[in-house]
């Protein structure tokens, strides 16, 4: 069985593929994480920039929904699941 930290990895991975698949979807990650689009393969391992890419799916409602639409998972479980990584833990999504 995976470990929680797995899940959100996986899941924020899988997130980081729809991200990319819209130009102006990426366009609006990339100015909101400040790393431009060489540096995004380095920090796929780093599980605080993981814990972003759900951030980044979490302060949006709309792109939450298409995503979890996308990847099969029920909206909530990105919220669920955030805690798992670096930062998680001081927010507070409701």
């Amino acid at each position: 069985m995976i470990s929680e930290k797995e899940q959100a990895e996986q899941l924020a991975a899988s997130a980081l593929s729809w991200i990319a698949q819209n130009p102006d979807r990426l366009g609006r990650f990339l100015a909101i994480c400040g790393v431009g689009p060489a540096e995004i393969r380095e920090r796929v391992g780093d599980p605080a920039f993981m814990g972003g890419i759900l951030d980044f799916l979490l302060a949006h409602e709309p792109d939450l929904i298409e995503f979890a639409e996308w990847a099969g998972v029920d909206p909530s479980f990105p919220m669920q699941i955030r805690p798992a990584l670096p930062g998680g833990e001081s927010h507070h999504y409701s």
